[in-house]
């Protein structure tokens, strides 16, 4: 069987005015485990759809072969409403339903050929059958049945509508298939959604065992530190790659932070350098007179040693060097996350729970109800105390968020939150339709000139100076995540209620928001389905079924 390759060259692919992929070039080696990490909207999807060839690049070299056959999985099954999940597994296991009928077909003519032709189509059986047997053709359907037991969706109907399923079913359906299906090469986007901790335990497990190449998108950090050998950060249209998994791309990001500091202060330091040396020699010029009196020589005037000459030449060369490090600065590296608090510092954990034990309600909920949605009898979080809400999606959790926000407005039951309140909602506050700059956006309601805010937002690290003045309707779901977070790291609060963070950012930002979380002085309540969010949490965690809180316990 001929080699696997897999290799992007100068890829570049825009849709519009927007580039989403620039010059990008990548090579996956066989047999890697890569998973592919950026913010919703930098590429992954769009590198993801190049590899597997359903989407054509503008300019570059694409070299994808994979003898054994390539699974796509998209974050949508692209089929209607009324076809059905049998419908669904036939277009899943497409190449070996392919495959299988071409056999077929031979078989059925193999007895009306004349010798030669015979022995053609015999070798030209033997080939297709031992491709069919390669991926286990005759076991497909079993295996799909194995799979969707494994994800949560045991027994189903062939027969059943496809639009009667919901959109985390059909995902599961269509991840079964494509695992079913065996292919060499598996390009999985977002494999990890709508999955409960058994299913993904069996998925790890199951792409841990597969004997060609993974290429997976996903911003589940427990499932790239279990799985992935490599990983492909992508950003601004390109791709850099970063081996030893997922612990090692966390080093090299730590590292690349350091270098950023040590350049910048290098830059900062000649900078400076410079520019004393522009004013200590300038000062000298003006000491240097243009004529002196020599009559000791017998001459009515002499002229100063050219000015051309020694501190002259000195400015000249210190303001060139001043002007080429301003042209081409090394940037600031971003400072790390924090939040501030209205009142207070930055606390350790203990410090924290013992101010906690002061008994000092920043959160009341007495007697809430919205109907349909939540119902709290009674619900204390004192101030400086951090809570991790869980649940099922439709438990209550962004609900119980908003009444706490004062933006949800209950049927029965009083409220009280103490204190300035940030709250990172889990939908766009900013939409796509949004005309206004980055800039104005950040700076909208808020006091002070826009140089403030502008300082104020670079400051973040999550912004660069060129995104500043771009429409906010431009950017991609997890630029403007980030914007929303820039408001909310620069604005002091009491209380903060932080809705799924985790989605749509990169996994570098996400582990720096987890820090700045946990040495949050304030009141926290934090609502996240995130594993490795939740397994680190340190604090008081309160479990919401069907609207009603049916665990509350500490750490």
């Amino acid at each position: 069987m001929d080699p696997s390759q897999l290799t992007l060259t100068d890829i570049t692919l825009r849709y519009a005015d927007r580039v989403v992929l620039d010059r990008l070039s990548l090579t996956v080696a066989p047999g890697e485990r890569v998973g592919v990490v950026g913010d919703n909207g930098s590429g992954k999807s769009t590198l993801l759809g190049v590899l597997a060839g359903a989407l054509e690049p503008q300019n570059g070299t694409r070299v994808v072969h994979a003898p054994g056959g390539v699974g796509h999985l998209r974050q949508a099954l692209d089929l209607p409403p009324a076809s059905t999940v049998g419908d669904a597994v036939d277009h899943l296991l497409a190449d070996l339903r392919s495959l299988e009928a071409q056999i077929g077909a031979l078989e059925r003519t193999l007895g009306d050929l004349d010798d030669d032709a015979l022995d053609v189509a015999t070798h030209r059986h033997a080939a297709l059958t031992a491709r069919f047997e390669a991926r286990g053709g005759h076991g497909a359907d079993h295996r799909v049945d194995v799979a969707l037991h494994r994800l949560g969706l045991p027994g189903l109907d062939r027969g059943r509508r496809l639009g009667t399923l919901s959109g985390g079913e059909r995902s599961r359906l269509a991840l079964a298939g494509t695992l079913a299906a065996d292919p060499e090469l598996l390009l999985l986007d977002e494999p990890t959604n709508d999955l409960d901790d058994a299913a993904l335990d069996w998925l790890t497990g199951r792409l841990r065992d597969h004997a060609g190449t993974v290429v997976a998108a996903t911003h589940d950090r427990a499932f790239l530190a279990d799985l992935t050998t490599t990983l492909v950060e992508v950003d601004g249209g390109v791709a850099r790659r970063y081996g030893a998994g997922y612990a090692g791309y966390l080093a090299a990001k730590e590292a690349e932070r350091e270098q950023a500091r040590l350049a910048h202060e290098r830059w900062r330091a000649d900078l400076d350098r410079n520019h004393r040396l522009v004013e200590t020699n300038a000062a000298r010029l003006e000491n240097i007179p243009q004529k002196v009196e020599l009559s000791i020589f017998g001459a009515a005037q002499f002229r100063a040693r050219s000015r051309s000459h020694g501190a002259t030449s000195r400015v000249r060369q210190a303001k060139e060097r001043v002007r080429r490090l301003t042209d081409d600065p090394a940037p600031r590296p971003a400072e790390r996350a924090e939040f501030r608090t209205e009142v207070g510092t930055t606390t350790t954990a203990g410090d924290r729970s013992a101010a906690a034990g002061a008994d000092r309600p920043a959160v009341l909920l007495d007697g809430v109800e919205v109907r349909g949605r939540l119902r709290v009898p009674r619900l204390v979080v004192r101030h400086g105390e951090h809570v991790l809400v869980t649940g099922a999606n439709g438990a209550g959790k962004s609900t119980l968020l908003g009444v706490v926000a004062a933006e949800v407005e209950p049927d029965t039951g009083g409220v009280r939150t103490v204190g300035a309140v940030g709250h990172l909602r889990q939908t766009d506050g900013f939409g796509a339709r949004d005309r206004r700059t980055v800039l104005h956006g950040f700076a909208a309601g808020r006091p002070g000139d826009l140089d403030e805010h502008a300082v104020a937002l670079l400051g973040t690290g999550l912004f660069a100076p060129h995104d500043l003045p771009r429409p906010i309707g431009a950017l991609s779901q997890g630029q403007r995540r980030r914007l929303e977070l820039a408001r909310l790291v620069t604005a002091p609060t009491d209380v903060l209620l932080v809705d799924e963070p985790t989605n749509h950012l990169a996994p570098a930002l996400v582990e720096e928001l987890e820090q700045a979380f946990a040495a949050y002085a304030g009141t926290l309540l934090l609502v996240s389905h995130d594993r490795t969010t939740r397994a680190r949490f340190r604090g008081r965690r309160v479990v919401l079924d069907g609207g009603t809180i049916v665990d509350d316990s500490a750490a």
